[in-house]
């Protein structure tokens, strides 16, 4: 949904107005990413910790 480069289904977060690839849990987690409202389908407001590293949001609470 961000646009980024790399694997279409893969779970990411947009902080700050950029845009982060997130470990420590998958788009599976979260219900099915392929539903309407999941996360392949849709943008949602999320309550995330952790710390950007890289290019990457490592995540200890999503």
């Amino acid at each position: 949904m961000f646009k980024m480069k790399g694997s279409t289904c893969k779970l990411a977060v947009k902080i700050n107005n950029k845009d982060y690839y997130v470990e420590g849990t998958s788009i599976d987690g979260h219900g099915d990413a392929h539903a309407k409202d999941g996360f392949c389908n849709s943008i949602r407001k999320a309550k995330v910790q952790g710390e950007i590293v890289g290019d990457k949001f490592l995540v200890s609470y999503f």
